[in-house]
């Protein structure tokens, strides 16, 4: 079932690396198809066939397909083509695994690697939570900061309106 990969694609094993592949979709961290099985040495279509044989242990908080749209929306959040997916176009739309659907896959696949790799997966899993926990404060100062500024933008845009259309009147500024 899986097939070896060349060795390029199989060195991945630090938790930045794994935390780099690791995307936010409907507000959820996943992983995609095309990375768990890169990290696993499998090809994607033997992980995908897995999983719909168990789909009964696929629940959608576990694993889910990607939307267009939502594909499309990595392409421009990563300055990414198609081309830089493997097989992404929008006619084979990825599946997202979940930490729990990680762990699932994992289990049904019982190879070693898989097992391996699937705790270091969990692990960055947790890992990302903790920092987002940890920065929660910064991050919402930086959204109320963002709001502040658009604020004074509106504001600034208002005042030199009013000036521009009073300079057009005869006014003088």
């Amino acid at each position: 079932m899986g097939e070896k990969k060349d060795e390029k694609d199989m060195i991945i094993s630090t938790n930045e690396e794994i935390q780099d592949l690791i995307y936010t979709i409907r507000g959820k961290q996943v992983m995609l198809d095309s990375d768990v099985a890169r990290l696993y040495h499998y090809e994607t279509k033997n992980i995908n066939k897995a999983m719909k044989r168990n789909i009964e242990r696929f629940p959608e908080d576990f694993c889910f397909q990607l939307t267009k749209d939502e594909l499309r929306q990595m392409w421009f959040q990563n300055g990414t083509t198609s081309k830089d997916f493997k097989y992404r176009s929008e006619k084979y739309l990825p599946y997202a695994f979940t930490e729990q659907g990680i762990s699932m896959l994992a289990e049904i696949l019982k190879s070693e690697i898989a097992v391996n790799m699937s705790i270091k997966i969990i692990k960055a899993f947790v890992n990302m939570r903790k920092f987002i926990i940890e920065n929660e404060q910064v991050f919402e100062r930086l959204t109320t900061l963002e709001y502040k500024q658009l604020e004074n933008e509106r504001k600034f845009n208002k005042v030199f309106n009013l000036l521009q259309d009073k300079d057009m009147s005869g006014g003088i500024i």
